[in-house]
């Protein structure tokens, strides 16, 4: 005799399937198919690609922090002979390397708390308050996006020196917050614009500020957004090399940030140059950027995609 379990299994075995599934099916057609496998295979084929022309420098650069110039004008990606921390003690201490690093923290840290802080409220006012010439604010900052930095540098240059602050670290944060804050703030209006006006209207029937009704309960559900910002801005304002170059002078050298240091350590010496040390700082320069990016990576994707979700 069959078991109730064999008759449950048996009776769904013999279920039709239903027509409109099977309609589905028959009216796909075969090409289509092996169409969207076909662009399936190429997109990945595409993302292999991208990832090895991302991963190979990478690669070479490490092993190159621990090789010596010979074995560096040798096979490329050649294990080293031994493992030469020397290299990364000479660039840490001799090149200046740990200077470098504080002073891209100090400057970079400043930077992205002030684009952060600006940013979210300018955005937020943009986002939910009605006021005359909201929409030119709002263009005005957006208008900001399609100036490339190099056709700002001159008046810029005087501007920072007529202040008082060419060649000091304030001036740099200064301008990081005035170029990062288009970006922040078109994202930022787009994301504020979802959120739920109730949760706000609430929050002031209770008894709260315009000021607490930002800072305690619309900020933090504009968290996914805000993280996203804050790494992309942390990557470029850490990357940045063209500003520094321009504001921190060759007399404020103890200053420099870490792209203005490793650009002096790879031309100062020309064929001379220590090439392991040189491999060993720029190892030093990628290692924050990566650790960023693999801890916060989720926060990365939930953030651009939240807006989409809601």
């Amino acid at each position: 005799m069959a078991t109730p379990t064999q008759t449950d299994a048996q009776a769904r075995a013999e279920r039709p399937v239903p027509a409109a599934a099977e309609s589905a099916r028959s009216r796909q057609p075969r090409g289509t198919r092996e169409q969207v496998r076909l662009l399936s295979g190429m997109a990945h084929l595409s993302l292999a690609v991208w990832a090895l022309a991302v991963v190979l420098p990478l690669l070479f650069t490490f092993l190159g922090s621990f090789k010596n110039t010979e074995e560096l004008f040798g096979d490329p990606f050649a294990l080293p002979g031994e493992l030469r921390w020397d290299n990364w003690a000479r660039a840490w201490n001799t090149a200046h390397v740990g200077r470098y690093v504080l002073n891209s923290l100090v400057v970079v840290g400043f930077g992205v708390t002030g684009t952060m802080l600006l940013g979210s409220m300018a955005a937020y006012v943009l986002a939910r308050y009605t006021f005359p010439g909201r929409k030119l604010v709002y263009y005005m900052f957006v208008s900001g996006l399609t100036f490339p930095v190099f056709l700002a540098l001159v008046p810029l240059f005087f501007v920072v020196k007529n202040l008082g602050l060419l060649g000091t670290h304030t001036g740099l944060v200064l301008v990081y917050i005035a170029y990062s804050l288009p970006f922040t703030v078109f994202f930022l209006t787009a994301f504020f614009k979802t959120l739920p006006s109730e949760v706000a209207e609430a929050a002031v029937v209770d008894g709260c500020s315009h000021t607490r009704t930002f800072f305690q309960v619309m900020l933090p559900m504009a968290k996914p957004a805000v993280v996203s910002l804050t790494i992309f801005n942390v990557l470029g304002q850490w990357n940045q090399y063209l500003l520094p170059l321009v504001l921190l002078p060759g007399d404020a050298e103890s200053k420099w940030v870490l792209p203005q240091g490793i650009a002096s350590i790879s031309t100062a010496a020309g064929n001379q140059a220590d090439w392991g040390a040189l491999f060993a700082a720029l190892s030093i320069s990628i290692i924050p950027v990566l650790v960023v990016y693999v801890i916060f990576q989720r926060q990365i994707q939930s953030g651009l995609t939240a807006g989409a979700m809601k």
